[in-house]
C-alpha cells in the first residue's frame, strides 16, 4: 500500500493534467484509498461509480478502444477528493 504522501502526489499530478488521465490512474488513486475508506465500486453501462467514503463520482468511459477518460470525470474525481479533504487548489 501506498503511503499518504505517494496519493497525494498522484492527485495533484492528475489535477495537473486533467486531460489525458487514464481510468488505471484514478482506480489506483481509489484502490488506495481504501486504507482510509470504505470503498464502493459499481460498473454502470457508459463507465463506473465510485463511492469514497460519503462521496460519490462516475468516471466514464465512452469510447472502448481510448484508455483515457472524460475531463468532465476528472473534474468529478478531484471534487470528490477536495471535498474529502484529500487535495487543495
Amino acid at each position: 500500500m501506498a503511503d499518504e504522501k505517494r496519493i497525494r502526489s498522484k492527485i495533484r499530478e492528475i489535477a495537473g493534467r486533467r486531460k489525458n488521465v487514464t481510468f488505471d490512474e484514478i482506480e489506483w488513486v481509489v484502490s488506495q484509498l481504501g486504507q482510509f475508506f470504505t470503498i464502493n465500486r459499481r460498473d454502470a453501462r457508459h463507465g463506473v461509480l465510485f463511492r469514497v467514503g460519503d462521496q460519490r463520482f462516475m468516471v466514464n468511459r465512452h469510447s472502448p478502444g481510448s484508455k483515457q477518460v472524460k475531463s468532465y470525470s476528472v473534474d468529478d474525481f478531484i471534487d470528490a477528493l477536495s471535498e474529502l479533504g484529500w487535495y487543495e487548489d
